[in-house]
């Protein structure tokens, strides 16, 4: 079986492992683990009955309650077959220009969707390892208590030149992936005010609280080049459903749905939806556990030997490793049916950077053990 460019392949890891996919303790994928909630499986049981007939094309209702959640007039949404799908679309219009700045190390649906329509790619890379000691003496010099404690500073350059060129665009996510670092929403202006064309996914915004989130979704109202992503499935545990949407100009996103196959979101997917961006007691359960369970994830890993951690605040820490990674997957896999998600497929990252999920404290604990034995027989067969 090849090996997946995503995480939560659990077939692959069965598989790897010998044992069935529900067995597997899957820390590859961004899912929470706190879902999904019980008011998207109340409203897929209410609205069973209109599977015998088509979706809204209009998707009104799912509109208003976006509309509603995100502040934001419901005629500037569209709704998506999953964040990936409007990514296309978005993709499509960057490669009409003269070239896309991309901040590397870079989400593989980016290079995927880009590609496709021939698009001109400028790398853009972050400098991990300044960045990561800059960050780390940050923590040790902070004060504050770890709820409260967001984990890396909005005030982080975009590495993308100053001098851009009026034909040319930038696709960037924030939270970024894989690194969980987090752009300030004023370091993204200036390239709204320069370029012919912004894209942001905010796949991860929604892990933060509403104090702490760099949204540019306030944006877009101002700067008509200005294109927002967001998921509704790794926040509310969702991802078989597919559901995401886009913000921007109505103009843009009729232009978008011309293109697109009818009927793109399903009835249940759209009616979960609706009512988990309502679900305001499951966003203040999400938002009070993660960043204990991040900080106590983040100090587990990095008190094992070979291993440093990056802070992130996403639900997601990359990680360094002394160790080839592609050896401890393995080993996780065959001796604790635990799943990481390798970084083969971002070049700048390659065997030595792993990412993981952060999960419930129980199954943390369970891969910090599982790693620490795992890393230290390995350094001995070495």
């Amino acid at each position: 079986m090849v090996r997946p460019v995503h995480g939560g392949n659990l077939a692959w890891a069965a598989a790897l492992a010998g044992c069935p996919a529900s067995a597997i303790l899957d820390f590859s994928a961004s899912i929470s683990p706190l879902g999904p909630p019980e008011s998207a499986l109340a409203a897929i049981q209410a609205h069973l009955s209109s599977l015998t007939a088509y979706p809204d094309p209009d998707y009104g209702e799912l509109r208003t309650a976006l509309g509603e959640a995100l502040n934001v007039d419901p005629d500037w949404i569209l709704p998506g077959n999953g964040s990936a799908e409007l990514l296309t679309w978005a993709a499509l219009d960057l490669s009409k220009l003269e070239a896309t700045y991309l901040v590397t190390p870079a989400f593989g649906d980016y290079w995927r969707a880009l590609k496709a329509f021939g698009a001109q790619v400028l790398d853009c890379p972050l400098e991990l390892q300044s960045l990561n000691a800059e960050l780390l003496n940050e923590l040790v010099t902070d004060d504050l208590s770890v709820s409260n404690r967001l984990f890396v500073s909005p005030s982080l350059e975009i590495p993308v030149p100053v001098a851009l060129g009026a034909d040319r665009g930038l696709l960037l996510n924030n939270p970024h992936n894989p690194t969980g670092l987090l752009f300030g929403r004023e370091a993204i202006r200036p390239y709204c005010e320069e370029l012919a064309l912004v894209v942001v996914d905010e796949a991860f915004m929604d892990f933060l609280p509403p104090a702490q989130q760099q949204s540019s979704i306030a944006a877009v109202e101002e700067f008509q080049n200005l294109v927002i992503l967001r998921s509704l499935t790794k926040f509310y545990s969702l991802p078989g459903l597919r559901m995401g949407c886009a913000i921007a100009r109505p103009d843009i996103l009729r232009r978008w749905q011309l293109l697109r196959d009818p009927w793109p979101v399903n009835a249940l997917a759209a009616a979960a939806a609706a009512a988990v961006v309502r679900d305001a007691a499951f966003e203040r359960q999400t938002w009070d556990w993660l960043p204990v369970a991040r900080r106590e994830l983040f100090e587990g890993l990095a008190d094992l030997p070979g291993l440093q951690p990056f802070p992130g605040a996403a639900n997601f820490l990359l990680v360094e490793s002394s160790v080839s990674v592609t050896a401890i997957q393995k080993s996780l896999l065959q001796q604790h049916r635990i799943l990481i998600r390798d970084c083969l497929s971002f070049p700048e990252l390659g065997d030595r950077y792993f990412r993981v999920a952060v999960r419930e404290r129980a199954d943390n604990l369970c891969l910090i053990a599982g790693l620490a034995e795992v890393i230290s027989l390995l350094t001995v067969d070495c």
